[in-house]
Formats: C-alpha cells, sequence, structure tokens
C-alpha cells in the first residue's frame, strides 16, 4: 500500500504542475486511482510541504507552493531540452504551468 500511496503522490504532484489548482473531489477521477490512496498522496505532499490547500465556495482546492511549480517547471524544460538534442526542435515538447 506505502508504494502505492508514493507512487500516487509522484502522479499528483505531476499533474498539478500540469494543471494548477485543482478541486481535491476531482483529483482521484483525473489520476484514475481510489479516493483513499489520493487523499494519503495529498497528506504526504502536505507533510513534505508541497501543496497548499485553498477553500473557496465550500469547495477545497490544492496546487503546488511556488517553490515546487519552480521545480516542475525546471523538470520539464531540461526534459524539452534533451528531447530538442535528440529529436530537433518543436518535436514532442511537454508544456510547462505558468
Amino acid at each position: 500500500m506505502k508504494e502505492k500511496v508514493i507512487e500516487a503522490a509522484g502522479k499528483t504532484w505531476r499533474f498539478l504542475g500540469q494543471n494548477g489548482q485543482t478541486n481535491v473531489s476531482q483529483l482521484a477521477k483525473s489520476l484514475k486511482e481510489k479516493d483513499e490512496v489520493v487523499l494519503q498522496a495529498l497528506g504526504w505532499l502536505a507533510r513534505e510541504d508541497k501543496i497548499d490547500y485553498t477553500v473557496k465556495n465550500r469547495r477545497t482546492f490544492v496546487s503546488l507552493v511556488e517553490s515546487e511549480l519552480r521545480a516542475f517547471n525546471t523538470v520539464i524544460y531540461n526534459i524539452n531540452e534533451q528531447v530538442t538534442a535528440t529529436h530537433g526542435p518543436g518535436n514532442g515538447k511537454l508544456k510547462a504551468k505558468k
């Protein structure tokens, strides 16, 4: 079970990096994971100070903290640089969240 939570934490981190602020109630469906696993993954990320929670109209949203969003964008930039070096410009690039 711990491995599943760790995997879900990584998927959650990447999803939030790509999509930005997300309603917690929609996250499990978006990740195609069980609610309990995603909630545990969020707890893990929160404990590591990687996410922020926001409440709007009685709905809870989660997003990466600014330093984690910068880290995500750096990872995406480095992947895109490798893709460009291997396949040429514009082929298969990923998009970072602004």
